[in-house]
């Protein structure tokens, strides 16, 4: 019998490994990247395009570019594309970042070759009706009037503009008569410059069979598809940071306050990034850290609080965000300033750190046990510009980090002064 009074020990992984996709390039020459798995009858598609944020030339023109690909072609009505993916039990989901777009299929083995058709006619052939994108810009601009009365979404609004500059695409703040600008031609000119073979990527997950990949090259890799002689080069922005230590967004019904704290910091090729990770996992990434110790549980400012690194091209950015009461804005800060020196001015206990490493090794291991995660993982690593030694890496530095090096690196990267502090809530007399 098991004696449930005596807690068991806790074993450290001493690996993980994690498989690299089997690679191909096809015969128009979009790379192939196939993850096999046997275990269900089910394929994911992952076409990754060279179509985001930084390169429109307008604001939200990539974002409705990628959104209107489902809304019609020249061979399906925007309800028929519904109805048939709802018919064959697949599912179609588009999305974008800095860099990239995203068009992902979730489709039955037996149904590939009807839902390949339809997702090859959203790729190539989108005709971007006005009817549809007026509906589509109207939900949208309410949706964005809605958030307007959030006092978090303000925050986070106040604090990319403040570390990016207004002219840069992470602190361009978008505007209502941004949205009432789109048209459909210029969603059809962002198109024809971005979606096009020379442009893509594509990833396989989930039971790959031959007769899958034969599918895939037959609809994707067999031909150039596109204006490919319309390849643009990715624009260049430099952040232009605000001067102000603190600003102040007005929300006058607001019954508490969200507070962001926030600096550029490393990106994700610096020699310290890896480390610095673990810092911020301690500092405030998970539920037992020292922000939610002191804030959250010993002072009860807030029911939560975290602290992270956010990556984007060329950088990332530490933020550390909170909602509060409002009367508790300025205690709150003080601590986090607390915290800060306390990891500037001491070691961390050996306990402490172990407990983190467990933390960030079992959440490594969660995040690669299935072959959707695995290929999710290489996406991230392939999109962020990470080396593929990147997983191994990361696992050897958590291992290996020792608290000196923590208590160096919060000296170097965690500078109060440097913090911007963006707070929005009703405004204290």
């Amino acid at each position: 019998m098991i004696d449930r009074t005596i807690q068991p020990l806790i074993s450290e992984p001493e690996q993980l490994i994690v498989p690299k996709p089997e690679y191909r390039i096809m015969p128009n020459g979009v790379p192939l990247y196939i993850f096999n798995a046997e275990d269900h009858e089910v394929v994911r598609i992952d076409l990754l395009i060279k179509a985001g944020q930084w390169r429109q030339a307008k604001p939200l023109q990539a974002l409705f570019t990628n959104r209107m690909l489902r809304e019609g072609t020249q061979h399906y009505s925007s309800a028929a594309i519904a109805e048939k993916l709802d018919y064959y039990g697949a599912w179609l989901d588009l999305s974008t970042s800095s860099e990239y777009a995203y068009i992902t299929l979730y489709s039955l083995n037996k149904y590939l070759p009807q839902t390949l058709e339809i997702l090859e006619s959203v790729v190539k052939e989108p005709t971007f009706p006005e009817k549809e994108l007026q509906v589509i810009i109207g939900n949208n601009i309410q949706q964005f009037l809605v958030n307007q009365s959030k006092v978090d979404f303000l925050a986070n609004r106040a604090l990319m503009k403040a570390l990016y500059g207004d002219k840069h695409p992470c602190g361009h703040l978008v505007e209502e008569g941004d949205y009432r600008s789109i048209s459909s031609e210029l969603l059809r000119d962002f198109y024809t410059k971005n979606y096009h073979s020379e442009n893509c990527y594509i990833y396989l997950s989930g039971k790959v069979t031959k007769k899958v990949v034969c599918l895939i090259e037959k609809t994707f890799g067999s031909e150039a598809f596109g204006q490919t002689e319309s390849l643009e080069a990715r624009k260049e922005y430099l952040p232009v940071t605000s001067s102000q230590k603190r600003l102040f967004v007005e929300r006058v019904d607001a019954l508490q306050s969200a507070i962001r704290l926030g600096m550029l910091s490393v990106s994700c090729l610096h020699p310290d990034y890896l480390k610095l990770r673990v810092l911020m996992t301690l500092f405030g990434g998970y539920f037992g850290s020292r922000l939610m110790s002191n804030i959250r549980e010993d002072k009860g400012y807030t029911y939560g609080i975290s602290a992270g690194l956010h990556l984007y091209p060329g950088n990332s950015m530490l933020v550390i965000g909170a909602e509060a009461a409002n009367e508790f804005v300025e205690p709150l800060i003080s601590e986090v300033h607390h915290e800060i020196e306390r990891l500037q001015n001491d070691l961390v206990s050996d306990k402490e750190l172990t407990m983190v490493r467990n933390y960030i090794l079992g959440d490594m291991c969660r995040n690669y046990e299935s072959v959707f995660s695995l290929a999710d993982a290489w996406i991230f690593i392939k999109t962020s510009g990470l080396p593929d030694t990147y997983v191994k890496d990361m696992w050897k530095s958590t291992l290996s980090i020792t608290p000196a090096e923590i208590r160096k690196l919060a000296e170097q990267y965690l500078c109060k002064e440097s913090l911007k502090e963006i707070v929005s809530g009703k405004k204290i007399s």
